[in-house]
Order: C-alpha cells, then sequence, then structure tokens
C-alpha cells in the first residue's frame, strides 16, 4: 500500500509539473493493431490472397506466356470487372488473324486478375484439340474423363484457346456445349480465342452454343501483324 501510494504521489508530481511547463498529458489512442505484415492487418491478407492466386495461375501458365500482359485496354478493362465481381462481369472472346497476340492477351487477363488478390481463384487453360483429346472416349477411364470434364466447367476461369481448329461433330458440339452452358447458368467467366470472327460462330459450334457466346461474353478484335513472324 505505501509503495502504491508513493507511486501515485510520484506520478501526481510528474503531472504537475508537465503542466506548469505546458505539456499536455492528455492520454492519447493507443495503436496496438496488427502492422501490416501481421497476421489480421487488411494489408497482409490480400498479398497472402496475391501470392496463392499467382502460385496457381503460374502452374497453368505455359512458360512462353509467362510474362504476358493484357496490353489492350478493353482486355485490361475485362479483367477488372472480373477481379471486382465475377459473378456479374461478362466472360472475353478475342478473335482475329493468326498471330496477332489473342493468346499473350489472354494469359495477361489472367494475371491482372490473379495480381488483384481475388477472395476465390482458380484456373484450367488449355487448347480446345488438347481439351477434346483428354476428354475423348478412350483418353482415359470414365471416371478421369468426367473427373476433368466436371474441373473445366466449374473452376472459377476457364481459358480455351483456339476455337474452331478442330473438326466439328455431334460429339464436340455436344462436349463444347455442357462446358459453356452449365458456366452460362452459373455466371462463371471465361476467356475463348478464335481466327474466327464471331458471325462465323453458328458454323462453328452451332446455333445452341453460338447463341450463348454472343450473349455471354463481350468480343474484343485483335488485330496487326503476325507477331511471330516480326519476331523473327
Amino acid at each position: 500500500m505505501a509503495t502504491a501510494l508513493a507511486s501515485e504521489s510520484l506520478l501526481g508530481r510528474l503531472a504537475r509539473i508537465a503542466r506548469q511547463r505546458g505539456l499536455d498529458t492528455t492520454p492519447g489512442p493507443i495503436n496496438d493493431g496488427p502492422s501490416p505484415d501481421e497476421p489480421g492487418h487488411p494489408a497482409y491478407h490480400h498479398r497472402q490472397r496475391v501470392n496463392a492466386a499467382l502460385a496457381k495461375l503460374n502452374r497453368a501458365v505455359p512458360p512462353r506466356y509467362t510474362n504476358a500482359t493484357a496490353d489492350m485496354p478493353q482486355v485490361a478493362r475485362w479483367a477488372s470487372e472480373v477481379a471486382m465481381n465475377p459473378t456479374t462481369a461478362d466472360s472475353l472472346m478475342l478473335w482475329g488473324p493468326t498471330g496477332t497476340g489473342k493468346t499473350h492477351l489472354a494469359y495477361g487477363a489472367l494475371r491482372l486478375i490473379a495480381e488483384s488478390g481475388p477472395g476465390r481463384f482458380g484456373v484450367v487453360a488449355a487448347t480446345f484439340p488438347d481439351l477434346y483429346a483428354a476428354l475423348r472416349p478412350g483418353a482415359s477411364d470414365p471416371v478421369e474423363r468426367e473427373r476433368t470434364m466436371r474441373r473445366v466447367m466449374q473452376t472459377p476461369l476457364l481459358l480455351l484457346d483456339d476455337l474452331g481448329t478442330t473438326k466439328d461433330s455431334a460429339w464436340t458440339e455436344e462436349t463444347t456445349y455442357r462446358i459453356i452452358n452449365h458456366r452460362y447458368n452459373r455466371c462463371l467467366p471465361m476467356i475463348i480465342t478464335s481466327n474466327e470472327s464471331p458471325i462465323a460462330l453458328p458454323n462453328l459450334v452451332g446455333d445452341r452454343i453460338a447463341s450463348r457466346l454472343i450473349e455471354m461474353t463481350t468480343r474484343v478484335e485483335v488485330s496487326g501483324a503476325d507477331r511471330r513472324k516480326v519476331a523473327r
């Protein structure tokens, strides 16, 4: 008790001296929250989401497109819309001649989305020929094929490259319809690239698929010289 009184007396004297000298002794707010480098701070968790999304993306990106960028305003704007709200954003169709950079832009758009630190991120990327090869009867056992199909249909983001480079058949049309219709109904964004104009979609994929693609996509024409030839 004597020690407590002595401490109070000492504190009182210090407060009186401070007031006499015009010093403000009013207690101020104490910032005892986490720093940006600690769990609990928004910046920390945002950085964790970015790192996790980029790790998933890098596993899906071919080495040639590791440093791909979305250097076209319409494509960057689409990526921003997906990052803000993927359930209300359109899908994206990039079309134009061979070598104009459609695939480069597609992977660049996916990177922009990953760098936004989305709450949920997952991606599957494939060409249409490779996808059909993996799903074709006889490619693997039926359970594995159906597992691949479900992953393609349900992944948060899907990139399918080179629409129109495979011969159409009843099987390819039905397979494509299952994927497009599932993502259309559940508002899951995707990117499709094609050398063909959107006008050609009914001939490429049939009326059912074409109708859904026209409604669900923002269509961006990618023109210019063949980048592959220019780079030589």
